[in-house]
């Protein structure tokens, strides 16, 4: 049997970090045998990151990556439970990994990217995760991901913060253009390019909303029916891209400048961190317990 000592114990917890409790205790059992102890801790995180998995994570960041040639471009969520972790050293140095990982193996799905590998000792990307959750003792998860790629266009992207984050494609116009484009989605919200791409059902519930709201007015027939196509036409200029108007110069609508500026937008994807999370109530009190006990 291997002498336990102060060194092999920080050696430990250098490859794992584990805590030192943890790491002599993992030694003891593999008779100071710094490898097995290794696959002990390993085993020992992954147990730990499945009891977290079920705990709601609607914190993190946003990351973009893109080639050099600006073709492709990724775009992915990395959650955390809370901004604090969001923040953390070893958090920040796994969403930089992953979305690296994203744009290098093509992957399509968060799937794939799991199951890609990373770093020299090839672990995957599910392995990382898990053992940072066991780690940092909150659950950590890859929500989302998607890949654009452009033949006749350009891509741009725009990061605001690492909350939100936007990758357009624009054929024509200036790289400056297609930034500003970009940086006006992540402040607008736009939810499609333009009206035509309003799926037919959203547009026919609009309708019905608008019809019964006029309709309780008790104006003539023909006047509701103005009423409501009036109403149609501003729903569709606050979400469809190139109905609003640009936030550099609302003066004039997105529709006018790319016109100016001999461009059209082909599509774009908005992420921001928790969106579409419902955020559970949270008792601190209960939270720091867990803690304290390990859960």
């Amino acid at each position: 049997m291997t002498q336990i000592t102060a060194a092999l114990v920080k050696e430990l917890r250098e490859r794992t970090g584990s805590g030192m409790m943890e790491c002599k205790k993992a030694l003891a059992e593999a008779g100071g045998d710094l490898e097995a102890a290794v696959e002990i801790l390993r085993k020992a995180g992954l147990a730990k990151a499945d009891k977290k998995s079920g705990r709601t994570a609607a914190e993190g960041r946003i990351a973009l990556k893109m080639t050099e040639d600006g073709r492709q471009a990724v775009i992915l969520e990395v959650n955390s439970e809370t901004d604090f972790v969001a923040k953390n050293e070893d958090f920040l140095k796994f969403v930089e990994q992953v979305a690296e990982a994203a744009l290098a193996t093509r992957a399509a799905t968060v799937e794939e990217l799991l199951a890609s590998s990373i770093g020299a000792d090839g672990r995957t990307i599910e392995e990382v995760r898990r053992e940072l959750v066991a780690k940092l003792g909150e659950n950590i998860h890859v929500r989302r991901l998607l890949r654009m790629e452009t033949e006749n266009g350009r891509l741009a992207s725009y990061l605001h913060g690492s909350r939100i984050g936007v990758i357009v494609e624009v054929v024509g116009g200036s790289a400056e253009l297609a930034r500003d484009i970009a940086m006006h989605i992540a402040a607008s919200r736009p939810l499609w390019v333009r009206a035509e791409d309003v799926p037919p059902a959203i547009l026919a519930k609009e309708r019905e909303i608008l019809t019964a709201q006029a309709a309780s007015s008790g104006k003539p027939q023909d006047v509701v029916a103005k009423m409501v196509e009036g109403k149609l036409r501003k729903y569709l200029e606050e979400v469809t891209l190139v109905g609003q108007p640009f936030v550099k110069d609302p003066e004039q609508s997105v529709a006018e400048l790319l016109q100016k500026n001999g461009a059209s937008v082909v599509r774009f994807v908005r992420f921001e961190v928790g969106e579409g999370i419902e955020k559970a109530q949270t008792d601190f009190a209960a939270e720091v317990l867990a803690q304290v006990r390990g859960d």
